[in-house]
């Protein structure tokens, strides 16, 4: 029976290999070597498939984003283009005017506020920094506000990234 106990190991981590390899294991970030290695996301609210491309990744987060709001709340240190896809919501909302996305925004200040997190729009952060230590609902007015006035420019065309190697 001792002989067989080395053997479990290896076995289990050539079944995880090929498991991770054949995409029938859901992953909560990139893969090592990625620009964004901090991005985690919840496991339970995005089933991203262990074989896809990077870029194929945050497309479907980016959808899921779009398609239900409230799930950006489970992403750490969001890439930019998954906070733009937010902002393209909070924009939507705000031109319409029926409801304010008073909860949209505050996942976005959770988001940002963190140092580690990539801006995605210029002056986000600073906008951030000016409404340190205001009551969180003051924050989300402030935001609010400033994402109001800007004519959306953070609608930009994403490319894919090329790595050259």
């Amino acid at each position: 029976m001792s002989a067989t106990m080395p053997l479990l190991p290896i076995l289990s981590s050539l079944l995880s290999r090929a498991s991770r390899a054949l995409g029938l294991e859901s992953v909560d970030a990139f893969p090592p070597g990625h620009q964004y290695p901090r991005t985690r996301w919840d496991r339970a609210y995005f089933d991203i498939a262990s074989d896809l491309k990077p870029d194929q990744m945050e497309t479907a987060i980016c959808d899921a984003i779009a398609n239900t709001p409230a799930v950006f709340a489970h992403i750490t240190h969001p890439t930019p283009r998954m906070q733009r896809t937010l902002l393209g919501v909070i924009h939507a909302r705000l031109r319409r005017g029926s409801t304010a996305p008073t909860d949209l925004v505050a996942m976005l200040i959770d988001a940002c506020d963190d140092a580690r997190t990539p801006e995605a729009v210029p002056g986000l952060r600073a906008a951030l920094a000016s409404t340190e230590g205001y009551d969180p609902s003051m924050r989300i007015a402030h935001l609010q506000a400033w994402l109001a006035d800007m004519p959306a420019a953070f609608d930009v065309i994403e490319a894919p990234v090329r790595v050259r190697g």
